[in-house]
């Protein structure tokens, strides 16, 4: 331990703590941009400057670690003045543009200037002149905007090991870019959106498909159907006061049939279909040797886009079936449509997602048509229904509960867990262990594969046999597994895994690159709370048990895996270049 003092206050804390995490131990606040808590500081805003008695130097806090006998004081007059004067440069390199902006009050950069009290502007404007990159179709690079603070550069190619993001040129002229100068959707960018959630300005925003949803809302012809992501029903109450976490799917449920949507349904209901169809296709690998192991779940878009540009020699170990939401989509327009007698060019089917990814899911390939039209039309991030429900002037903390609508709503616990890491994999050991020993678990929790440390390696025994699994989330934690697969494969050694899960963004869903700013492991960890306690309390905690899958199966499609299934619920996978041309 470490004695100093800050502000005349003393201050006890581990050794290498930065100033800056020492301060808030004692309720001391200094001014950040640069520095994300997911992130290394980088030090490149300047704002964080504090000083130490006896030293000239005025260090930066977020990455001067503190030490024995420190005196340092992190507000006063000189520092403010210097402060300002750091926000005055980054000002006059930025554009004042707020009330356009994406990020509009909810902006670190605006948030620091109105602190600060900057009212005018003493130095000329010297913008960048790069354009603005739409071309993933689902994150919008828009560079005058960027403050070079290098977060998302750090995101890209240290989190997510994706490397889509650099630094180009020197001096005033640094931008961000791929590397080469070429578009971002040219470039190995698998969409995630985690740089924009950790961008502190609107250099970096999800692309907005509101106006789509509001015309389809409007249009007479189109009966209007929606979806909710598992883990967007903890986390949008955090735009409208409520603590992370918080379970909000009644209101949602309100919520979206007062704006105007026929039909709501749950996403939840897709995940059960998921499993159902993900789990037999382990018990035919595992048990009957059907296929090679390990099988890798596929339902994070991003994690499929990673694997067909940088290991598509996993793509035999990869599961055919789709994501939950685009389950649901496809069924909206064919199971749903014949049930209701509504023609599939007349169905509008809406996603709310946690994720920017879904965006270009819903794009990805032929199968996601197996309806004979686009399965879901639109997917909006929690972000973009946090503006609708503003724009609807709908009083969303106060809306009384809701149900979801059949036959496409119901869900069990397992399947709200697909929103957190190890979700996925807890779901499907329930379904695939009641598969092969036709008996249910008497302890469905597998404890085991929660939690946010990156990689978690574990065993399981089911009748008898041991299931060796990996759950590992953030794009830079799966190279150690393919790793351990690629080498037991090379040299014939038992394979290290059977199951194998992966989600793209740190937490799982419930840090999806579309979610509210400012998500930390703290904030992940509450919102996975949430999820663990909407599972414990169902009365239904295994996709199997749910009473609308055993009747989709038995009315429609007859049995996990069955042709129908197969045509509808499962997609393929090819190698795809890392660098388009």
């Amino acid at each position: 331990m470490v004695k100093a003092v800050i502000n005349s206050i003393p201050v006890e804390v581990p050794e290498n703590t930065s100033i800056l995490d020492a301060a808030k131990t004692v309720g001391v606040n200094i001014p950040i941009l640069c520095k994300h808590p997911d992130l290394h500081a980088s030090a490149a805003c300047g704002i964080c400057v504090v000083k130490m008695k006896g030293s000239q130097k005025m260090p930066r806090a977020c990455c001067t670690p503190i030490e024995e006998g420190m005196d340092i004081v992190t507000h006063d007059p000189e520092i403010v003045s210097v402060r300002k004067t750091v926000l005055n440069l980054i000002l006059s390199n930025h554009p004042n543009s707020c009330l356009t902006c994406g990020r509009n009050t909810q902006c670190e950069l605006q948030t620091a200037l109105a602190d600060f009290g900057i009212r005018e502007e003493p130095y000329d404007k010297l913008l960048c002149s790069a354009p603005l990159d739409s071309t993933t179709g689902t994150i919008v690079l828009d560079p005058p905007k960027c403050i070079k603070c290098g977060r998302c550069v750090t995101v890209c190619q240290e989190m997510q090991n994706v490397w889509a993001l650099s630094f180009l040129e020197r001096g005033i002229e640094t931008r961000i870019s791929p590397a080469g100068d070429i578009s971002l959707g040219d470039s190995p960018c698998v969409r995630c959106g985690q740089c924009s959630a950790h961008c502190p300005t609107g250099a970096i925003v999800e692309k907005d498909d509101t106006e789509k949803v509001w015309a389809a809302l409007q249009n007479p012809a189109k009966h209007c159907v929606v979806q909710i992501a598992p883990a967007v029903r903890v986390t949008l109450g955090e735009h409208f006061g409520f603590e992370p976490g918080v379970n909000l799917s009644k209101k949602i449920y309100t919520l979206l049939r007062r704006m105007g949507f026929e039909r709501v349904f749950d996403t939840n209901f897709g995940a059960d279909l998921t499993i159902m169809e993900e789990a037999a296709e382990f018990v035919q690998r595992f048990v009957h040797g059907k296929s090679v192991l390990p099988l890798i779940t596929t339902c994070c878009p991003s994690w499929v886009d990673f694997m067909e540009k940088m290991h598509p020699d996993m793509i035999e170990h990869f599961s055919s079936s789709k994501s939950p939401h685009e389950m649901l989509g496809v069924l909206a327009k064919t199971y749903y449509a014949e049930k209701q007698g509504l023609s599939p060019a007349d169905i509008e089917v809406v996603s709310v997602m946690p994720c920017t990814a879904k965006k270009f899911e819903i794009h990805r390939s032929r199968e996601m048509s197996a309806s004979g039209f686009q399965d879901v039309d639109t997917s909006v991030t929690t972000r973009e229904l946090s503006r609708m429900i503003r724009q609807a002037g709908i009083d969303f903390a106060n809306l009384p509960d809701g149900e979801c609508d059949p036959p496409l709503g119901d869900y069990s616990g397992a399947g709200t867990l697909f929103g957190t890491t190890g979700g996925v994999m807890e779901a499907a050991l329930r379904t695939a262990a009641f598969m092969i020993t036709k008996e249910k678990l008497p302890r469905v929790e597998f404890e085991n594969v929660r939690g946010l440390k990156g990689v978690r390696e574990t065993s399981v025994t089911v009748a008898g046999k041991e299931v060796r699994i990996a759950v590992a989330h953030g794009l830079a934690n799966v190279e150690y597994v393919i790793e351990k697969i690629r080498k037991a494969k090379k040299d014939g050694a038992p394979l290290p895994y059977h199951f194998v899960e992966v989600m793209a963004c740190p937490g799982g869903c419930i840090g999806g690159g579309g979610q509210p700013y400012g998500v930390t492991d703290e904030l992940r960890a509450k919102r996975a709370r949430g999820l663990y306690s909407d599972d414990k309390n169902l009365p239904r905690r295994c996709s199997y048990e749910n009473p609308y899958i055993q009747q989709l199966y038995e009315d429609y499609l007859g049995e996990p895996l069955s042709k129908k299934a197969h045509e509808l619920l499962h997609t393929t996978y090819k190698p795809r270049p890392m660098y388009q041309r």
